[in-house]
């Protein structure tokens, strides 16, 4: 099957094989794939363009990488006016209000200014890594705090300049979620949204009883431990194994601590969620993973039908009833 696309910069490849349609296109900064069976090629098709025209939407309205999007446009008037959102951008901020609370201020999308500090460290692996000095950091963490942004019906102000946000913490699961609705909605009834590892799943494959994903091992990278079979979930992984940098004997990793400055260092590898949704998953791998093993566990089974692991040096920490999710490798 081709698919001609109407985000034709955005789609790299289509193809069809044992009954599933296979569409991967770059976005949100990352690979994104679907995988879905449908009645016929014109339904694959109409909700192919549907699925990447969506996407590339919501990147162009989101993003904090493109100068016109309203994110950068929020983060531009810092500490100035105020920015006039629509009714879906006014839902996002809700969301981002229910998120800062669920996760005690661990999900904070005004981080920005502390991640920065460390960003160059991940980005370039040619350059000499350099650790932000404390009295930098702590100017940082100044203009840090979801409760420091003013909100009235219909516009959002940063007040002070330097405060930024970014969707970075839940942008891309919301994105999964969205899509995968989007397939139901076209009644695609077999599906698996991929953005980046971060999964939907619906239905399962021809001749299969589930979706299997496989679970990356981040002591080893590039091996797979076991992998989960899945139907009708949702699946995110958080972990430091693949960005990270070493100074002075110290490892740091990128996921950063709002609430310190720091990035996390508990003894977290990586961490696996199955939940009711992909923004649920994702939400409570990274809070977990801040949090660590052994608080993350607890925090994880405080969510009606969430089920995770946390991979430590030598060790799997995992709730109560993950294994039924978990299909050993043969």
């Amino acid at each position: 099957m081709v698919l001609e696309s109407v985000e034709k910069e955005n789609l790299v490849a289509s193809s069809s094989r044992q009954g599933v349609a296979k569409i991967t296109f770059r976005a949100l900064g990352t690979q994104c794939e679907l995988q879905f069976v449908a009645e016929n090629e014109e339904l694959a098709g109409e909700f192919g363009r549907a699925a990447v025209s969506w996407v590339a939407t919501f990147e162009r309205k989101y993003s904090r990488f493109l100068p016109d999007s309203l994110i950068s446009r929020i983060n531009t008037q810092s500490g100035l006016g105020w920015v006039d959102i629509d009714e879906e951008a006014e839902g996002l901020f809700n969301l981002c209000q229910e998120l800062h609370f669920m996760t005690g201020g661990i999900l904070d999308p005004t981080a920005l200014p502390v991640i920065s500090l460390w960003y160059r460290n991940y980005r370039d692996k040619e350059i000499s890594p350099e650790i932000p000095d404390p009295s930098v950091v702590k100017r940082a963490l100044e203009k840090v705090g979801w409760d420091k942004v003013e909100r009235e019906p219909g516009r959002i102000r940063l007040p002070e300049t330097g405060m930024s946000i970014d969707f970075g913490g839940f942008g891309k699961e919301y994105a999964v979620d969205k899509v995968a609705e989007l397939g139901v909605g076209y009644g695609v009834r077999d599906l698996l949204v991929d953005f980046g590892h971060d999964i939907r799943l619906f239905g399962r494959p021809p001749g299969s009883p589930c979706w299997h994903i496989g679970l990356e091992n981040p002591c080893q990278p590039g091996s797979c431990w076991s992998s989960l079979g899945l139907s009708d979930r949702g699946v995110a992984t958080s972990g430091d194994y693949v960005r990270f940098f070493e100074k002075d004997g110290v490892r740091y990793g990128h996921i950063v601590d709002p609430r310190s400055g720091y990035p996390v260092s508990n003894g977290c590898r990586g961490v696996t969620v199955v939940a009711s949704s992909c923004l649920e998953a994702g939400i409570l791998s990274t809070t977990s993973f801040v949090k660590g093993p052994v608080e993350g566990l607890t925090f994880i089974e405080e969510f009606y039908g969430a089920e995770g692991c946390i991979v430590t040096e030598g060790r799997n920490h995992q709730t109560r009833r993950f294994y039924e999710y978990v299909v050993p490798t043969v």
